[in-house]
C-alpha cells in the first residue's frame, strides 16, 4: 500500500501540473512514510512542504489542493492534512486484510522483489588467513556476510559469494615453520619453540598427519636448523632477542634445508588441512560460496606485478634509497604513501590487495562489497586509493567493518587469543549453541556495534532466548494445525474462499500490519546493509503472534471466523519461515 499511495501523489501533483500549478520540471517522486503516531494515520507524506515554494503556496494550502486532486482507492479510508502540511491516509480495514491473501499466494517469494534489476554485486567476506581453525570472531563476520548476501539476492540482485584465501605471505609461512617444528619434535628432537610461531594443538595435529605420510624424509636435526639463528624474543641468554627476525630466519633455514620442493611439501599440507577445516566449518555453519579465490593464483599468474608496473607507468609509484617501492596514496586522500614492494623485493599484502580489487571490477561487477573485522580499517583508504589511481570508480568499493564478538559464560568473558591458540573455534560455538542461535545473535546488532555474546542465553529453552522465541512462535502455529486435524476440522486449501473481513480484533489488525511491512524490511534491510533489521522484525510478529495466541481462541466453532483466523496465523507462520530463511536459521515444526 505504501507503494500505491505514492502512485496516488504522484498522480496528484500531476494534475496539478497539467492544471499550471506546478511545472513539469519541479515534481520530486513523492516521499510515503509510515505515521509515526497511530493517531495520525497509516502512512504520510511531505509531498506538499516540498513543492510549496516551487507552486508559490503555503504548504497546507497545496496540500488541501493535493488532496482534492487525489484518485479515490477504495482500500483508502480517510485522508486528513495535519501540522505544517503533512498528508496523513488511513486505510481501510480491508486493506489490511488482503495481506493475508498476499502472503499465502506468494509463499516463500513474499518479501522478495526485483528492485536490484539484476545488478552483479560481489560480496566477500570472512577470508580469514588459513593459518588456523575460524574462532567466533569470524563467525560474526560469516553470518552478517553472509545475510548480507542472502538479502540482496532476495531484492533482485545478482550476489557472488567469495572467500579470498590468503594461501601465500608471510603468515602461511609462519604456519609452515611451526607446522615443521613441531613435526621435528615427534622425530624426537628437542627444541625451544618459537614465541612468534602458531601453537595450537591443531598445529600438533598436522605435524602429526605430515610425519605420518613423509615418516623422516623432512627430518632435520635441530642442532641444524637453529645454527646461526637470530636469538627469539624471551630468550634468558640472549636478552636482546627479537621474535620477528628469530621466526623470519627459520623460514628462510626451512627453505634452504627443505629445498623448496620439500618446504611445498609441509605448506601445501598446513594450507590444506586447515582450508579443508575452513571449508567444512563455513558449510556446517550454512555459509556457501561461488568462488574460492586463491591469493597464490593472482601471484603466480603476474596479476601483482601487472598492478605494481601499471601504478609505475602513471607515475604513482616511487622507489626510496633502501629500493623499496611506494605508493604515492596520499594523493588519493590516504593519511600516509604505502609500501607496494619491500626492500627485499618481495610483494607486500597491499601489492595484491590491489590486484585482487583491481581484478574484481574487470570481472565486470558493477559494486562490490568487503566485510572486513574491524580492526582493518585502516586498509579502507588505501585501497580506494588504489582503485582511484587505476582511474575507477572508488565508490564502487563498499567496505563493511565488523566489531568484535565478545563470548560470555557464566557472568564472564571468555578471554581469547589466535597466536597462543586460546580461543574458542566456531566449531565449538556451533556445538555449545547450535547454528540457530549462533547465526541469529550474530546479526542481532549493528556491525559496527561491539557484540556481548550470551554462551547460557544461546543456549537456553526460554522466552528470554530470542531465537527460541521466534522459533516457538512458528511450532506454535503448527501446533495449532495438529490440533485442528485432531478435532477433523479443515484448514482452508485457498484464501479465495476465506472471509477475511471478520479479522477485526485489534491483535489481529497488529499481525496484519506487522504482515505488511515484511517487503519493506526486507529491502530496507538489503539497502542499508543492516541485517540486523530482520530479527529485530521477527522478534517483534512473534510477540504480537504469542500475545494474539493467548488471548484470542482461534478454533472457535464459528467456521467464517475460524477459517480467517486460520488463514492469518498460516501467514504468520509463513512470513517468520521467510525471515528466517533469511538469517539462515531453521522454522521448526514441534519444540
Amino acid at each position: 500500500m505504501k507503494n500505491r499511495i505514492q502512485q496516488l501523489v504522484s498522480q496528484s501533483l500531476q494534475a496539478l501540473s497539467a492544471e499550471g500549478v506546478l511545472e513539469p520540471e519541479a515534481l520530486r517522486v513523492p516521499q510515503v512514510e509510515n505515521a509515526r503516531d497511530p493517531a495520525h494515520g497509516d502512512f504520510a507524506t511531505n509531498a506538499a512542504m516540498v513543492h510549496a515554494k516551487s507552486a508559490g503556496m503555503k504548504p497546507r494550502e497545496l496540500a488541501k489542493r493535493l488532496v482534492a486532486a487525489l484518485p479515490r482507492d477504495e482500500r483508502i479510508a480517510q485522508v486528513s492534512i495535519a501540522g505544517p502540511g503533512f498528508i496523513n491516509f488511513t486505510l481501510a480495514d480491508a486493506a489490511w486484510q488482503q495481506v493475508v491473501g498476499e502472503v499465502l499466494r506468494a509463499g516463500e517469494a513474499y518479501g522478495r522483489c526485483n528492485h536490484g534489476n539484476g545488478c552483479r554485486v560481489q560480496v566477500e567476506f570472512v577470508s580469514a588467513n588459513p593459518t588456523g581453525p575460524l574462532h567466533v570472531g569470524h563467525g560474526r563476520g560469516a553470518a552478517y556476510g553472509a545475510v548480507t548476501a542472502d538479502l540482496l539476492e532476495a531484492v533482485g540482485y545478482d550476489v557472488h559469494r567469495e572467500y579470498y584465501v590468503n594461501d601465500a605471505g608471510r603468515q602461511m609461512n609462519i604456519l609452515a615453520v611451526s607446522v615443521w617444528l613441531r613435526y621435528l619434535e615427534l622425530c624426537d628432537e628437542t627444541l625451544r619453540f618459537p614465541t612468534n610461531a602458531y601453537k595450537g594443538d591443531y598445529i600438533w595435529d598436522i605435524a602429526a598427519k605430515l610425519h605420518r605420510e613423509q615418516g623422516d624424509a623432512l627430518h632435520h636435526p635441530a642442532a641444524a636448523v637453529f645454527s646461526g639463528i637470530p636469538p627469539d624474543e624471551g630468550d634468558e641468554a640472549h636478552p636482546e632477542g627479537d621474535k620477528e627476525a628469530h621466526i623470519d630466519a627459520l623460514i628462510e633455514r626451512a627453505r634452504a634445508l627443505l629445498g623448496e620442493a620439500g618446504y611445498r611439501v609441509v605448506f601445501d599440507t598446513g594450507l590444506g588441512v586447515i582450508l579443508d577445516d575452513i571449508r567444512d566449518d563455513l558449510e556446517h555453519f550454512g555459509i556457501h560460496y561461488d568462488e574460492w579465490y586463491s591469493e597464490r593464483r593472482l601471484v603466480e599468474s603476474g596479476a601483482v606485478e601487472r598492478a605494481i608496473a601499471r601504478l609505475r607507468e602513471a607515475g604513482h609509484v616511487y622507489a626510496d634509497d633502501n629500493g623499496t617501492l611506494w605508493f604515492r596514496s596520499t594523493a588519493f586522500g590516504d593519511e600516509k604513501d604505502r609500501v607496494v614492494v619491500r626492500e627485499n623485493g618481495q610483494p607486500t599484502y597491499f601489492a595484491s590487495d590491489i590486484a585482487y580489487h583491481l581484478e574484481k571490477f574487470e570481472r565486470g561487477f558493477e559494486q562490490v562489497i568487503d566485510v572486513w573485522g574491524a580492526d582493518h580499517h585502516g586498509y579502507v583508504p588505501r585501497v580506494k586509493a588504489a582503485l582511484e589511481a587505476f582511474g575507477a570508480d572508488p565508490g564502487r568499493l563498499e567496505v563493511l567493518l565488523v566489531q568484535f564478538a565478545i563470548l560470555y559464560r557464566g557472568g564472564e568473558k571468555v578471554q581469547m587469543s589466535t597466536r597462543s591458540g586460546q580461543f574458542v573455534t566456531l566449531r565449538q560455538l556451533r556445538k555449545d549453541v547450535g547454528k540457530d542461535a549462533a547465526r541469529f545473535f550474530y546479526v542481532m546488532r549493528k556491525c559496527e556495534q561491539h557484540l556481548d555474546f550470551d554462551l547460557d542465553l544461546a543456549s537456553s529453552k526460554s522466552n528470554e532466548n530470542p531465537v527460541y522465541y521466534v522459533q516457538y512462535a512458528h511450532a506454535r502455529v503448527g501446533s495449532v494445525l495438529r490440533q485442528a486435524g485432531e478435532k477433523g476440522l479443515t484448514v482452508p486449501e485457498t484464501v479465495e474462499s476465506v472471509d477475511l473481513s471478520h479479522l477485526a480484533e485489534p491483535r489481529e489488525q497488529a499481525l496484519l500490519r506487522d504482515l505488511a511491512r515484511f517487503p519493506e524490511v526486507v529491502l530496507n534491510a538489503a539497502l542499508n546493509r543492516e541485517p540486523h533489521a530482520l530479527p529485530h522484525y521477527l522478534r517483534e510478529l512473534a510477540t504480537d503472534f504469542h500475545s494474539y495466541y493467548n488471548a484470542c481462541q482461534i478454533l472457535v466453532d464459528d467456521a467464517a471466523l475460524r477459517d480467517a483466523r486460520l488463514a492469518l496465523i498460516l501467514a504468520v507462520r509463513q512470513v517468520l519461515r521467510n525471515g528466517l530463511a533469511l538469517i539462515g536459521v531453521s522454522a521448526p515444526e514441534r519444540m
